[in-house]
């Protein structure tokens, strides 16, 4: 009887979205979650920018140098936690998950502008004096990586190519992409077993087939000796963030179940103070060595399931711009350092006339305006015709 009483409490502090009516998923607030990843990660790239350019910047500021990491991270976590949430649902709808179906909505929302920034990055835009960034040209001026690089890329393993022959600048920011990619390889087929001895089994095919593409590479087609591959080993682990990916899925799972463990995690007093640890932790630049980025993802999901599910949330980032540029913040994403590189460039002749805070004004202006004017454009153009294909495959 109390544990009726638990569960309906439980129930009552939750506001799960209702699969068995409708094929899609919707969690409020989300979209500004994305929003708020995407401008860390915008940000951080803008300082780093000028940086370069030899600017007056902020970069050295630890907020300003860890939001890019951290950005990316929230982005982990939530991609985590909407597709196990999305898995989780199909498989006990129809009490097995659809894997080609999985896979196909997947192409549909990622490999079309993933493919547009990575050929224009590596084929087209350095050729323009206007894209010129001293350390991209020299990363593609290497002929010998040159085709090495693009397959990886090509086979969305960009991760991959960033630690044997770096990324060109432009298209930089994909590496993400391929930790995403190679967390969708493996996910829905543990979420799909019934055993852990299955389980298992796929891991270990996964494991073996990463590390047949690793090494294949390393040995053949880099200049690199036997005794530096702990340390491209060490970089492979530090940058595939798997970890951050699970800790989301852990979220749904607590969503899904509606586990009685949420009715103590959505008390106001608190949400207060894990939030407070939170800014702490952001604002102090203190670093958890070894397990910061692990450690941060838990602060992260815990963020993602309040203000997705818990009617009684301190935060609410239900505000109609922010709304729209979290729904176009894969755009946002993945345009944005080409577009700043084109502004710092066309600008440059007035770094020295302008004052600092007039270059600020207007370079920020001009990068987050004209990004978000192109994302809208590949949002409205492109992926909403793509996305809108993704019905067809649902569960």
């Amino acid at each position: 009887m109390a544990k009726n009483r638990l569960s309906e409490s439980v129930s009552a502090s939750t506001s799960v979205p209702n699969t068995e009516k409708s094929k899609s998923v919707y969690f409020p607030n989300l979209n500004g979650v994305r929003f708020i990843a995407a401008f860390s990660v915008l940000v951080h790239h803008i300082e780093q920018a000028k940086a370069a350019f030899g600017l007056p910047n902020l970069y050295s500021n630890h907020i300003i140098k860890h939001a890019g990491k951290q950005g990316v991270g929230l982005f982990f976590v939530l991609s985590g936690f909407l597709i196990t949430y999305l898995l989780l649902s199909e498989k006990s709808k129809n009490n097995s998950i659809n894997i080609k179906n999985f896979y196909v909505r997947r192409v549909l929302r990622i490999w079309p502008i993933y493919y547009i920034i990575v050929l224009l990055g590596t084929l087209v835009l350095p050729h323009f004096k206007l894209f010129y960034w001293q350390s991209a040209a020299e990363v593609l001026s290497n002929a010998e990586a040159f085709w090495p690089r693009l397959s990886l890329l090509m086979m969305i393993l960009p991760n991959l190519s960033f630690i044997f022959y770096e990324l060109p600048y432009l298209c930089s920011q994909t590496w993400s992409i391929g930790v995403e990619e190679q967390f969708y390889y493996l996910w829905p087929w543990l979420i799909r077993a019934n055993s852990w001895k299955s389980r298992l089994g796929i891991i270990a095919i996964f494991i073996l087939g990463t590390a047949s593409i690793f090494l294949i590479y390393f040995f053949f087609f880099t200049n690199n000796t036997i005794d530096e591959l702990p340390k491209y080993v060490f970089f492979f682990f530090s940058q595939f963030r798997i970890m951050m990916m699970v800790m989301g899925g852990i979220g749904a799972y607590l969503v899904f179940t509606k586990h009685s463990i949420l009715a103590f995690l959505f008390q106001r007093k608190v949400q207060f103070v894990v939030y407070g640890i939170l800014l702490t932790i952001i604002i102090s630049g203190y670093e958890f060595k070894g397990i910061n980025l692990e450690l941060l993802s838990v602060f992260f999901c815990y963020f993602i399931v309040n203000v997705a599910v818990n009617p009684q949330s301190i935060i609410n980032l239900e505000q109609s711009v922010v709304s729209y540029l979290g729904k176009i913040s894969y755009g946002l994403y993945i345009y944005h350092i080409a577009i700043n590189v084109a502004i710092m460039n066309l600008l440059q002749p007035y770094q020295q006339t302008w004052s600092l805070g007039v270059y600020n004004l207007v370079m920020y202006g001009l990068t987050i305006g004209l990004t978000i004017a192109v994302a809208s454009l590949s949002f409205h153009f492109l992926e909403q015709k793509l996305l809108a294909l993704k019905v067809k495959f649902s569960h």
